[in-house]
């Protein structure tokens, strides 16, 4: 189990180090000039070169490169060139915000993927799995924004129960939490039961029935266990698409989390802070695939061992 760990470790260092060169490959050949856009249209010449040589952005790229590998190593990610703010400070508290709301979204989805798809399985056939499955299509074929937007327009204008946006007013977590854990149930719903559905048509099945046990023993402590791997992936794909569709509904209600201070980022050029927030969201995903891994290598050793 420890070469495995070690293994993957050292997988997870190489891709980040990768994320790292593609990011910043990618932001150099992307058109625009910081400078530029910076300065807007009212300086000349002289003073974006000035602006250029005080960034650094008048240096060779490999040169800009290994200036950020070498901050990248200290804890040092730069200032951002709009908010004259460490990129350090910005991403962390733009982090805690998603984080949150990817938590308690991934609480919901997996509650109710886990009770939907559940049930679905062990009704299959019967009015309960076609009504379930009837409203996770609803869910999976409802995009977020448009959720977004229906949540806002019932819960906050017509009944006024909650905050439409922002992050002051009490509540105001409760409606993008709904908006993703909703729409990622959905799908956990469907993936769930099919799971169960196979799960339970295997032979330990039909033998633990035969020594009497109930349906919710059968299905609690032996199709559940055994179906533990597919929950895990499920989990963690609830995870990385929490953090990625939580751009969409943090633009909606108006959030300071990553996705729209990297929406920012990417429109003002701002590329120490787009170096952040993209190694910061590597990070997350990279330490997501790692625990699942390993989570992997204790549920099924024939994992570890291949």
């Amino acid at each position: 189990m420890a070469k495995y760990i070690v293994s993957r470790i050292g997988q997870t260092v190489i891709v980040i180090i990768l994320v790292t060169l593609l990011t910043f490959v990618l932001i150099n050949i992307a058109p625009g000039d910081p400078a530029q856009v910076m300065l807007a249209k009212r300086a000349d010449e002289a003073t974006i070169a000035r602006v250029r040589a005080e960034l650094g952005l008048d240096q060779p790229y490999h040169v800009q490169y290994l200036r950020f590998l070498n901050g990248l190593l200290h804890g040092d990610f730069g200032n951002s060139y709009f908010q004259k703010e460490p990129v350090l400070r910005i991403v962390v508290r733009a982090m805690k915000i998603t984080l949150r709301l990817g938590a308690l979204a991934l609480l919901l989805s997996v509650g109710i993927g886990l009770l939907n798809g559940t049930l679905a399985a062990v009704f299959r056939g019967k009015w309960v799995d076609r009504f379930l499955m009837f409203l996770a299509m609803i869910g999976v074929s409802a995009p977020v924004f448009w959720l977004a937007v229906i949540l806002q327009l019932f819960l906050g204008l017509h009944f006024k129960l909650l905050p439409i946006s922002g992050q002051e007013a009490p509540g105001w977590m409760i409606m993008p939490v709904i908006c993703l854990g909703v729409s990622h149930g959905a799908s956990s719903a469907r993936l769930v039961r099919t799971n169960m559905i196979e799960a339970l048509n295997q032979d330990y099945v039909r033998t633990a029935r035969s020594k009497g046990l109930s349906e919710v023993v059968v299905v609690g402590k032996h199709v559940l266990k055994n179906a533990g791997i597919s929950i895990v992936t499920l989990v963690g794909m609830q995870l990385r698409s929490m953090i990625s569709g939580a751009m969409v509904v943090e633009t909606v209600f108006g959030l300071r989390g990553l996705g729209s201070v990297s929406y920012n980022a990417v429109t003002a050029r701002d590329i120490p802070l787009i170096q952040g927030c993209v190694l910061y969201t590597a990070i997350v995903y990279v330490i997501i695939n790692l625990v699942i891994d390993l989570i992997y290598g204790v549920l099924d050793p024939r994992v570890r061992l291949a």
